[in-house]
């Protein structure tokens, strides 16, 4: 009597979780074949560089070759022909408003910029854009360096500047190949004695840490003489790492959507709006490898990390595509005092704009005030008093308590409550994402204003709201030129 009750039990319960399974298996189908279908942009796999390719293509001329072959294969297999009027916002339809190739410069490629004038240059400065982005998304400092008579270099990254396809396609290790390329060329082609610099935006900020750390801890690899961060992504949400399980079932026919967390039209010329799950795991490799590397290196160290290159981050208190707060706990507090300073920018506390906003929002740059510990500088960016727009600079130096005060000839422009990790290595005279943009043939993202009613547009509500510029953009090229006009007098 008993046997049986258990049998009958255990069949209960098997049967029970097979339907579980049955329809929770049909339900995920269902769940990754969702919302809108896979363009050609999306699906159509293109020959960019590879971490294999690291033996054959080992200068920047050879980059740039292989480029040149990635982007004939891209006009060839992934652009639409013109169409007058019509589809008149899509990227990847020749002669759209968004089509890159209707600019002077297609700022989609790597590009080298000679110092002004012709001269030898005080220094070479490599560019390293982010996740989703291109090149242009740096190209403001890099044309900026240039013309004070720094060579520049912003490598277009694997993966990226093409088609979202690649974003299914790139590795960790495939960025990490072209950055040591760049790096290891740009140095045998310097002039005796003068600086090699990073800067990088995001994940290219990342990248720019992940390859310093490596040089520290003993790579075939040029030390940089000086890093600066731009949004820097030390650390973003673990959950990014589901996506590499997704992605896998992508190559099942009728599956294609399951490789990508949103689908959306592309209408900007230089970023992709569409994301896969691939792109976030493979940046949670980045920024997982990033912070355990430095957590063993001031390990070792006793605590601080020594030797690391002085380092000027840029960052706003508010920053909804990476963890804010990971940049000085995660990094900035474990270097040795060495010339590092972070720069953040705060949400506008202007007593009319506070009553809109939740909370306190900027509580990052509050935290930071009250610490007196700090082996780095820094300086924050904010109000003057909450009764103006105008904003000022409170400065300290690393461990100090006391900070000194600057009024900008800056203020907040209206309706703008806070940066955001998009805007800041944007002017904002930007012909594309500028929100003072002189008017211009081309799609200009920073510029649109339209209303309607909600879910009537194929452009996502973030598109249009989220700042796209830096209104202190001045600002910060002031800082990048104190930064690496010390590293040239060193």
């Amino acid at each position: 009597m008993i046997r049986t009750l258990v049998r009958w039990l255990l069949f209960v319960i098997g049967s029970a979780l097979l339907g579980v399974v049955l329809v929770g298996t049909v339900g995920f189908a269902i769940f990754l074949r969702q919302g809108p279908a896979p363009e050609r942009w999306h699906l159509q796999a293109l020959p960019d560089f590879t971490a294999a390719q690291a033996a054959q293509v080992t200068t920047l001329d050879d980059y740039l070759a292989l480029e040149q072959r990635l982007f004939a294969a891209l006009d060839q297999q992934v652009y639409l022909p013109p169409a007058g009027q019509a589809d008149l916002f899509n990227r990847y339809r020749r002669g759209s408003r968004s089509d890159p190739e209707t600019w002077a410069t297609n700022w989609n490629r790597s590009f080298r910029l000679a110092p002004a004038g012709g001269g030898e240059p005080r220094g070479t400065v490599l560019l390293l854009h982010g996740l989703t982005d291109s090149p242009y998304s740096l190209r403001s400092v890099g044309e900026h360096l240039a013309a004070r008579g720094w060579e520049v270099f912003g490598l277009r990254l694997p993966g990226h500047g093409t088609a979202p396809s690649g974003l299914v396609q790139f590795r960790v290790e495939d960025m990490r190949a072209a950055v040591q390329l760049a790096m290891r060329d740009l140095q045998r082609h310097a002039p005796p004695g003068r600086p090699l610099l990073m800067i990088g935006y995001s994940n290219g900020a990342a990248l720019a840490v992940d390859y310093t750390v490596a040089a520290i801890r003993g790579a075939e690899q040029p030390l940089p003489a000086g890093l600066v961060l731009i949004s820097p992504a030390i650390a973003i949400t673990p959950a990014a790492a589901v996506g590499r399980l997704r992605t896998g079932l992508s190559s099942v026919p009728g599956f294609e959507r399951a490789a990508w967390q949103q689908i959306v039209k592309e209408f900007d010329p230089y970023k992709y709006n569409s994301f896969s799950f691939n792109a976030s795991g493979q940046t949670h490799r980045l920024t997982r490898g990033v912070v355990t590397d430095l957590e063993r290196l001031a390990g070792d160290a006793g605590g601080s990390i020594r030797g690391f290159p002085p380092t000027l981050v840029f960052l706003s208190t508010v920053d909804s595509t990476v963890d804010a707060g990971a940049v000085p706990d995660l990094l900035l507090n474990r270097l040795a005092p060495g010339g590092h300073e972070l720069v953040l920018f705060d949400v506008n506390r202007h007593s009319a704009m506070r009553s809109l906003l939740v909370g306190d929002p900027g509580a990052l740059t509050v935290r930071l005030l009250a610490r007196s510990d700090r082996p780095y500088g820094l300086t924050v960016i904010g109000n003057l008093t909450p009764q103006t727009q105008q904003v000022g600079e409170r400065r300290a130096a690393a461990g100090g308590t006391q900070f000194a005060d600057r009024p900008l000839e800056l203020a907040w422009p209206r309706a703008v409550f806070s940066l955001s990790h998009v805007a800041l290595p944007f002017p904002p005279d930007d012909p594309l994402y500028g929100i003072d943009a002189a008017p211009a043939g081309h799609v200009q993202l920073g510029r649109l204003d339209v209303r309607g009613e909600n879910g009537v547009l194929a452009i996502p509500g973030w598109a249009l709201t989220r700042l796209r510029s830096n209104p202190f953009h001045a600002y910060l090229l002031e800082r990048i030129d104190g930064f690496v006009d010390a590293a040239a007098a060193r």
